[in-house]
């Protein structure tokens, strides 16, 4: 597991936890940051990151990305 602010530009990842307060939490999850859902960092400009998350586009900061612990969707 790593926080998505590391991964890699491109590359489908499986979120699997949420941290952070429950206020944080709560955030995340109305814009679709879920344990099980997918999410792709599209780019990074300035320490943000734009990732694409249930079909949408979303800008979040490098601290808020810190929060969103993935793994890489493995091929096949």
């Amino acid at each position: 597991m790593m926080p998505l602010s590391l991964a890699g530009i491109g590359d489908e990842n499986i979120i699997q936890r949420i941290g952070g307060s429950p206020e944080v939490r709560s955030h995340l999850s109305d814009m679709g940051f879920v344990a099980g859902g997918s999410v792709t960092v599209v780019t990074a400009i300035g320490g943000n990151l734009i990732v694409n998350v249930k079909d949408s586009r979303v800008a979040i900061s490098r601290e808020m990305a810190a929060k969103i612990l993935v793994n890489v969707k493995s091929e096949g």
